[in-house]
């Protein structure tokens, strides 16, 4: 068995931007307070989420940096640090190691993407290379490459290779995935829609969006299902479905970020190419905030 990373629910943190689209450090510290004093089980930086795919090199180093200075050990601090290039996840590894990041969350790769062999060599080069765990990250959606079960079960075989964020969104393949991994493979929910589901099957918890702006709410859902109340965590998840569909109704990182604004968090724009939310969408988004009493 590998020691756990965390339990519960870890916040795929947004990155706060100022007017001209420069990183809001003092923004940020903020939400990472806010985070921490409202549940969250831990800060995952320079994900999806973060606009990490936006960021330059000394940006990208400098927020995992930041957070894990901010944080000081209150928390674990996961780091983003995939790439489609193994050389450079590699560096971005190190660099983020050098930091202290208590783990590193290494996407699959995109655009060129690999084959399953490919995958296997890729990540069991980078296992090879660093000494912080690893939480593998499949979200075929964004890369068009999805991680098989029975790669998962070769690579969990790896002492680094620790976890993974599973946003495929099947159940089955969850299901298969852990019957060939066991105790070798912590699965981490990617959907925030799958919480109660994904760890009533036997996952640790989820990272998630969701948490962005309802911390305690995706905390205490994940660790109802996590303690074994599956019930009271599915009342949960059924509740807050609505919210989860509006924080998903543009391309993520758009409404959580929209969501922060309304909340007067003032997370800020964020970076092209992605484009400002619809009038009618935003108007449907603080029409949710609404019901929720988040604004």
């Amino acid at each position: 068995m590998k020691n756990t990373i965390f339990t519960g629910a870890g916040v795929a943190i947004v990155t706060p931007m100022n007017n001209d689209l420069s990183i809001n450090y003092e923004k940020y510290a903020e939400l990472i307070e806010w985070q921490i004093a409202n549940g969250t089980d831990a800060i995952i930086a320079c994900g999806t989420t973060g606009e990490s795919a936006t960021m330059s090199d000394a940006e990208h180093v400098e927020v995992i940096d930041f957070t894990v200075k901010t944080v000081n050990g209150r928390v674990p601090v996961i780091a983003g640090t995939g790439s489609n290039e193994t050389s450079y996840a590699l560096e971005l590894s190190k660099e983020a190691e050098k930091s202290g990041a208590d783990a590193l969350l290494i996407v699959t790769p995109y655009y060129n993407k690999t084959s399953q062999s490919g995958l296997i060599k890729h990540y069991t080069y980078l296992a090879d290379n660093v000494n912080t765990p690893i939480i593998l990250y499949n979200v075929p959606s964004r890369t068009g490459l999805n991680i098989l079960p029975s790669t998962y079960s070769a690579l969990c075989k790896h002492p680094n290779i620790v976890a993974t964020k599973e946003a495929n969104g099947n159940l089955a393949a969850i299901a298969q995935t852990m019957n060939l991994c066991g105790d070798s493979l912590d699965i981490y929910s990617g959907e925030d829609g799958l919480i109660t589901a994904t760890i009533a099957l036997g996952g640790k918890g989820v990272i998630s969006v969701l948490s962005n702006i309802a911390p305690k709410a995706a905390h205490d859902m994940a660790m109802l299902a996590y303690n074994g109340d599956c019930k009271a965590s599915a009342k949960l998840q059924i509740e807050y479905t609505p919210l989860v569909d509006a924080l998903f109704s543009d391309v993520n990182p758009i409404p959580v970020k929209a969501a922060l604004n309304l909340m007067g968090y003032n997370a800020g724009d964020c970076r092209m190419p992605l484009a400002d939310m619809s009038k009618s969408g935003l108007a449907a988004l603080k029409a949710t905030l609404l019901k929720y009493n988040l604004i």
